[in-house]
């Protein structure tokens, strides 16, 4: 041992020092087993000594000098060090076994023995393509190196029970002994030291490449581990924070990287072992950080704004990655690697029980603002195309965490955090489900925007389900994806004190003015309705024909795209799942509870949107077939005769005049009416009346009144096309004749009330294949047939195109017309070229009709293009835009106007008509009372003329409609 001393520097030469040191490290390395722990300090001090030495040397040899170094002495100087370390690898063993306890001096060699070697392992894999001769071997020891100072600092760590010191109060510190305090403070600074040490080496091998594998693993496993002893004392000597933004910091960069080589090369499909290889390392810095998330949630808060963005940006890349067809495999592989992992991170600061809940709603308030939603482009504006991959990659990693908020090139990645939140909620706290709850309005926010909007639509993104070591893996539309995320949430919501934010945003939103937006919220209406009890489902049902009752009377005419119509459809949609008791009691609802002309326009708009009639129950629905045929026929009886010299009605001009048509024609979609039913109503006077109508709008000359004959003329065309029977009547031909008349006439056809009336026309042409009609030249009623389908499909509008290909495909198919090349005119729509739209050729109207015939068989699955996201796009601006304007509705200027409607109604009520009408409807009502009664009284007596009795109770029924309406107008003044 005396020759230890000649460790230090001397006049030897180089390669001499290096073999006289070399010599002493074998013969210290022979003796260490056998020592006893009253000289163990010496080998320490020796081992520290050669660290110093080696690692000093180390840095002069790589320090450029005019002179290159012997290679003789390289090759001697990397030996020591290898000899070094494996010293102090065995050291560490020795320590680890009988952990030194309680000297003070003896620790502090200790401490400074382990802060060497980790300086001189930490110079090694710094200089390591330096030394490429020894590299694998200096790789190795390295690693034993890592492994052992890990292992020691957790027998330490026990040694002195390290973990209860953490939760020691002040009262217990200050009764230790000084001796247990200089334990404790010695164990601390060693496993301290360590750590660092360790963040420094990962961090190291995270840039040296794929050969720094294996110290990467061990650092980084090192770190989570010694993090984990006494985390409350640890935790005041380490930045945590930076630990965390390190390990964020190197999965970004990661990403951008493999982002910038795969947008880089040619577009070819990318193999799934390429993505696992590129991805795995990410995974593991993911992994290693909610470790350390779950040890100091406290410490990870105060930087959620960093570790909230690499979640987004994991997000946002897949979602670019899947609209590549050559980088789909990277999409799924990153949806199985990453975003698990990645939503981990997030998940475990919100269940956290050491995160307060105002930390965590500020983290989903940071995430889903309502900040700047609606307020970047307009219609107009020009449209880049969102799938070029490179300026989107580009703009992903560029978003910093102060600019988030206001950042739209993330706004998908948020979308899908959002529904991975809501698909996760069962395994969320309750406090921050209601936060969630909370952030649904801005969830509909982020679907308003243009890309959002497109690709909800079009967009397939991979989705695993299952739970377990092998999950599934399908893509999936986002827009199902999303419903049911959505109805997960819900479920889970149903049971918390987070519903009542739910329902009111289910309420606030049923009249969304957005298309999507509202088909979302009625599909969770209907899944509510399904699944919901009895007594909720009637609560529902009344607080929405509230409601409707409301609108209606603000609104009482039934016109497309109204508020009242859209009021409708949403209770039409929910009906639909209700069941035939609560359908009847809707129906009774309408009619029992209010006895104005305003229950009729409620129930006509009802109609018009597809009430469920066939949820009645048998005798109802037959009193309400009866009753909607009674009053059908009654308006054509009273107006078929009386319509004016200018065409307008006598009774009136107001559009609501009409609603038994309405009825009737949204009665055919719902129910299957039969030929006999219609028979007995005589229904072939629609076909007389449809005729007075078309002379009516001939000799009309006001707008309004052609306005209102127009409608007319569409619901009665509409009618006739669902009832075949009507084909074959001898009436057909006058009504041919007559469209012929009014829509190819010249001084007609530019008309735009015609123009609201060619989507029912189209429907009444596809109905002529019923009817037996003459093939050749000569025959008039085929000419009439000939220039009607000429006149359609020559229409140049996409809609009118559409319509008149599905008419004329409908009639083609079934007609027994034999020279159906007639009914085609040489210049159609679909004959014009799509470049210039000048030359025509009639073959190309033949192909373009095939493929609009096989479409469904041509498309068996949707492929989104780059063109359709551009369209979509646009159309998503002009949405927008309409909801930008509902938004900037003043409510205090609309409140008055609705205050002033009110007060207008109420000094409309106050009028008073003449004491004889008055007279006369009190009579009505008594006598339609009395004849009520009696006939109850009749059925309980006699039983045996039910068939009078049924013809007598809907007589009374129409007779009440009669009265209704009478009363309706005196209400109205």
């Amino acid at each position: 041992m005396p020759g230890w001393t000649f460790w230090e520097e001397s006049a030897c030469s180089g390669i001499s020092q290096c073999t006289l040191n070399k010599s002493i490290l074998h013969v210290a390395a022979k003796y260490l087993e056998l020592s006893h722990s009253s000289c163990l300090s010496q080998f320490l001090i020796l081992g520290t000594k050669a660290s110093i030495w080696c690692g000093k040397h180390l840095q002069m040899t790589f320090m450029p000098m005019e002179e290159s170094q012997e290679e003789e002495h390289l090759s001697l100087l990397f030996q020591l060090v290898l000899d070094s370390l494996s010293f102090s690898s065995a050291t560490f063993s020795i320590l680890t076994r009988s952990p030194i306890v309680g000297e003070k001096e003896l620790m502090l060699i200790v401490e400074n023995f382990i802060s060497e070697q980790l300086n001189l392992t930490k110079a090694s894999i710094s200089e390591i393509k330096k030394i490429h001769s020894i590299a694998s071997e200096v790789l190795k020891v390295a690693h034993v190196v890592l492994d052992a100072a890990i292992k020691l600092c957790r027998a330490y760590s026990q040694a002195i029970n390290l973990d209860s010191f953490e939760v020691t109060t002040n009262e217990n510190e200050s009764s230790m002994d000084g001796r247990t305090v200089d334990n404790m403070s010695h164990i601390i600074s060693i496993v301290t030291c360590t750590t660092e040490n360790l963040y420094e080496l990962g961090t190291l091998a995270a840039t040296g490449g794929g050969s720094l594998v294996t110290i990467l693993n061990v650092s980084w496993k090192g770190v989570v581990v010694l993090l984990q002893l006494g985390k409350g004392v640890i935790a005041d000597k380490i930045n945590i924070g930076d630990i965390i933004l390190t390990l964020i910091s190197l999965a970004t960069d990661s990403l951008r990287c493999a982002a910038g080589a795969w947008s880089s090369t040619p577009r070819e499909a990318l193999a799934v072992t390429e993505a696992k290889r590129t991805f795995l390392p990410i995974k593991f810095y993911l992994v290693n950080a909610v470790r350390i998330f779950c040890q100091y949630p406290c410490q990870a808060i105060k930087i959620y704004k960093e570790i909230a963005l690499l979640v987004l940006t994991i997000s946002t890349f897949g979602i670019s990655l899947s609209r590549e067809e050559h980088l789909k495999a990277a999409s799924e592989v990153l949806v199985e690697f990453l975003e698990p992992t990645s939503f981990l991170l997030l998940l475990t600061l919100l269940n956290s029980a050491e995160v307060k809940q105002e930390s965590k709603l500020q983290i989903l308030e940071w995430l889903f603002t309502d900040e700047s939603l609606l307020s970047s482009s307009h219609p107009g504006e020009t449209v880049s195309s969102i799938t070029n991959s490179t300026t989107s990659l580009d703009e992903i990693f560029s978003v910093n965490s102060e600019s988030m908020p206001r950042e739209n090139s993330l706004v998908l990645g948020r979308v899908v955090l959002f529904l991975n939140l809501l698909k996760n909620s069962p395994d969320l706290t309750e406090e921050v489900v209601l936060g969630i709850s909370m952030k649904l309005g801005c969830f509909l926010d982020l679907l308003i925007t243009e890309e959002v909007y497109s690709s909800v639509l079009v967009l397939h993104i991979p989705v695993l389900y299952g739970s377990g070591p092998s999950p599934e893996l399908a893509w999936n539309p986002i827009f199902s994806s999303a419903l049911h995320a959505l109805k997960t949430f819900m479920i889970v919501a149903a049971s918390s004190q987070a519903w009542g934010e739910v329902e009111s945003f289910l309420v606030e939103n049923l009249l969304h003015p957005h298309c999507l937006c509202w088909e979302i919220i009625m599909e969770l209406w209907c899944f509510v309705v399904r699944h919901s009890e009895t007594e909720m489902l009637n609560g529902i049902i009344d607080s929405l024909f509230s409601l409707f009752k409301e609108v209606a009377s603000l609104e009482p005419t039934p016109f497309p795209g109204c508020a009242l119509r859209k009021m409708a459809r949403s209770i039409c949609m929910l009906l639909t799942y209700a069941t035939p008791s609560i359908v009847d009691q809707v129906y009774g609802s309408i009619f029992a509870n209010d006895k104005s002309h305003l229950s009729s326009v409620m129930y006509t708009a009802l109609l018009m949107e597809g009430f469920p009639l066939n949820s009645f129950t048998d005798s109802l629905r037959k009193l309400a077939t009866q009753r909607i045929l009674m009053a059908f026929c009654g308006f054509i009886e009273n107006n078929g005769k009386k319509l004016g010299v200018d065409g307008s009605l006598r009774s009136g001009s107001s559009g609501d005049l009409i609603l038994p048509v309405h009825a009737f024609s949204s009665m055919l979609h719902s129910l299957q009416v039969s030929g006999l039913d219609i028979e007995n109503q005589n229904m072939a006077r629609v076909l007389k009346f449809a005729v007075t109508i078309i002379h009516s709008y001939r000799s009309a000359v006001s707008s309004l009144s052609k306005d209102h004959l127009s409608k007319l003329l569409s619901q009665l065309l509409e009618i006739i096309s669902n009832m075949k029977h009507l084909y074959a009547c001898d009436e057909i031909e006058e009504v041919i004749l007559e469209l012929r008349a009014l829509f190819v006439s010249e001084s007609l056809a530019s008309e735009v009330w015609l123009h609201q009336s060619k989507p029912a026309l189209a429907s009444f042409m596809a109905g002529l294949c019923h009817m037996e009609m003459a093939d050749g030249e000569g025959n008039t009623i085929s000419s009439a047939v000939w220039e009607l389908y000429h006149m359609l499909l020559r229409e140049r509008h996409w809609a009118f195109v559409h319509l008149a290909l599905t008419s004329f495909g409908y009639f083609a198919a079934r007609t027994s017309c034999n020279q159906l090349w007639r009914f085609v005119p040489q210049n159609a729509a679909l004959s014009h070229d799509t470049e210039t739209g000048n030359q025509v050729n009639e073959e190309r109207f033949m192909s373009e009709l095939k493929a609009f015939l096989e479409k469904e068989a041509a498309l068996p699955g949707i492929a989104p293009c780059s063109k359709q996201f551009s369209l979509l796009v646009k159309e998503g601006l002009v949405l927008r835009e309409t909801v930008r304007k509902f938004s900037n509705i003043n409510l205090e200027v609309l409140g008055s106007v609705v205050v002033d409607i009110d007060d207008e109604i109420q000094v409309k009520k106050k009028r008073k008509l003449p004491d004889g009408i008055n007279e006369g409807m009190a009579l009505l009502q008594s006598g339609l009372k009395a004849m009520g009664d009696g006939i109850a009284r009749w059925r309980q007596q006699h039983n045996d003329s039910k068939e009078l009795q049924d013809e007598f109770s809907t007589q009374l029924s129409c007779l009440e409609d009669v009265i209704l309406h009478l009363l309706g107008l005196a209400d109205s003044g």
